[in-house]
């Protein structure tokens, strides 16, 4: 095997003749492996490859097989983002049946309960950005980026999205993502395939009550009064589900507190973060800059979050009094706007008590102090959020006058120095003046609070070799609700991980993860296999 680079401005890919003369010959298989964006000095595109010659072994990627399982034994699943229905196809490989109850609509029928949301200021509590089919990730751009380790193979994932619709750039790019505008058309593929293979989907199904039987079966009940049956359950509810966690403490099951992260989105001119980005080279027609960081503060995180060039801001409040943003793009990132969550870590010995939810209960209070004051203050728009330069705020001044926003219900110039916890505001006001990126300090900045769903503040305990709650055997628990994932591909690996271990048990999966290591196996393996 030979691995070899090439060259090529931004623009242009590389020329047939040069990957055949740089492999060794026509006979020479050409795979490529990885394409990155290099912004040191002159823009480039970085391609790399690997060739194989005839009597060289190459073992490309085959996804699973999906099975029929119109007749198998049927697991509930509860919800239908990345955990659970990556689950859900897990499931189908292994020849079981998924049955997926999800508390919101369907991804397209939520576009329209959004627009009201932007609209109106109204929340519909089961249907919104958090909740709905393909969970809160099907509208934050889909970025695929993920830094977990020795989770399993993410190829997995990737090679179904892009069976599903995605475009195979994400198979090789460093930074992969698909787009809010694209990925709805994904999910919406995914199930049905799901359905054509045997599987359910059951919409506006809330589960209220899962109930562990005599007989070691579940009951499982939804707001609507519907009974689903099964051995084995998947629960996968995303990290806003603060329902689902009552549910479980008031039948006595354990519950912790965990660490996430507050802070605010951070909104910059597009061209602001090219011109730095690309050291002043940026031309028309060079992808949207990127930027992420992180610096320590006061024995703190603060860190970037969740990019969006090019993007716009959305409200993501799950529930009335409350005011809560998010970020997204469109596959083109063409927008005049780059927006980021910029956050703080907060653990739990930084909130006082033993009570589980205390930092679900101090993310809502951080939630409702945003909302009451744009009320207080007159605001025209319900989800009105406060906000304030990047200068003023580190400086501790209120901002007389607001630059341009993406974000639709409208902002009112406030101090958010004080409306954030003091342990988030000092640390934030530190960190902006040392970002080292040219130009980000600037009261060209705007920031918008706040950004609060970054992960879960509670962790659902479960066995690390079988994946089942501690509290209720046969009941597996995964994805970011559950405490053990953070964005689209973790928490894909992690549903795939819990139908892997409640269908074959925890040494195929420990087998299944110890497989995947990097190695010159096939096409973006040595990135793709963590």
């Amino acid at each position: 095997m030979k691995e070899f680079e090439i060259v090529c401005p931004v623009g242009s890919e590389p020329k047939a003749r040069e990957i055949i003369a740089r492999a060794g010959g026509e006979k020479m298989r050409t795979v490529l492996v990885k394409r990155s964006l290099d912004c040191r000095k002159q823009p480039v595109w970085r391609y790399r490859y690997e060739a194989y010659a005839e009597n060289e072994a190459y073992a490309p990627y085959v996804l699973p097989e999906y099975k029929d399982v119109h007749g198998a034994e049927p697991v509930i699943v509860i919800g239908a983002g990345p955990a659970g229905l990556f689950a859900s196809l897990k499931l189908l490989s292994l020849g079981l049946k998924p049955v997926i109850l999800e508390r919101g609509k369907d991804v397209h029928a939520r576009k329209y309960d959004m627009a009201a949301l932007s609209r109106t200021g109204h929340i519909d509590p089961d249907s919104n950005y958090c909740y709905g089919e393909g969970g809160a990730g099907a509208f934050s751009d889909g970025k695929l980026f993920t830094r977990s380790s020795k989770r399993g193979d993410i190829r997995e994932v990737l090679y179904a999205l892009v069976k599903f619709g995605a475009s195979e750039r994400i198979l090789t790019d460093a930074h992969p993502h698909i787009g809010s505008d694209k990925l709805p058309l994904v999910v919406e593929n995914i199930r049905k395939e799901i359905i054509a293979r045997g599987g359910e989907y059951h919409f506006g199904a809330r589960v209220t009550a899962v109930e562990r039987l005599e007989d070691a079966s579940f009951s499982v009940r939804t707001a609507s009064g519907e009974e689903f049956r099964s051995s084995r359950v998947i629960l996968a509810t995303g990290h806003s589900a603060r329902d689902i966690y009552e549910m479980l403490r008031g039948v006595g099951g354990s519950l912790e507190a965990k660490g996430f992260a507050l802070g605010v989105r951070v909104e910059h001119p597009q061209e602001k973060i090219n011109y730095a980005q690309y050291h002043g080279q940026w031309k028309q027609g060079f992808p949207a800059a990127e930027y992420s960081f992180v610096q320590q503060v006061d024995g703190r995180g603060v860190f970037s979050f969740c990019m969006c060039p090019g993007g716009i801001l959305v409200p993501s409040s799950t529930e009335d009094g409350t005011v809560v943003l998010n970020g997204m793009s469109n596959s083109s990132r063409n927008g005049a706007l780059a927006n980021a969550g910029v956050v703080v870590q907060i653990e739990p010995e930084d909130i006082s008590g033993d009570d589980p939810f205390r930092l679900m209960d101090f993310q809502q209070s951080v939630e409702r102090r945003m909302y009451e004051y744009c009320t207080t203050q007159g605001a025209s728009h319900p989800l009105c959020a406060p906000a304030q330069r990047m200068e003023d705020f580190c400086l501790g001044r209120i901002s007389k006058k607001m630059p341009a926003t993406s974000y639709f219900p409208g902002v009112l110039s406030a101090p958010l120095h004080e409306l954030l916890p003091p342990m988030v505001a000092t640390r934030l006001q530190k960190a902006f003046p040392q970002v080292k990126i040219h130009g980000y300090y600037t009261n060209a900045a705007l920031l918008l609070g706040v950004e609060s769903r970054t992960s879960s503040p509670v962790r659902i305990p479960r066995d690390p070799e079988t994946l089942e709650y501690l509290s209720i055997p046969g009941l597996y628990p995964c994805g970011e609700g559950a405490g053990y994932a953070g964005g689209i591909v973790s928490s894909a690996i992690d549903g795939i991980n819990a139908a892997t271990a409640l269908a074959l048990g925890p040494e195929t999966l420990d087998a299944s993860v110890a497989a995947c290591r990097p190695g010159r196996v096939g096409l973006a393996v040595a990135r793709n296999c963590l």
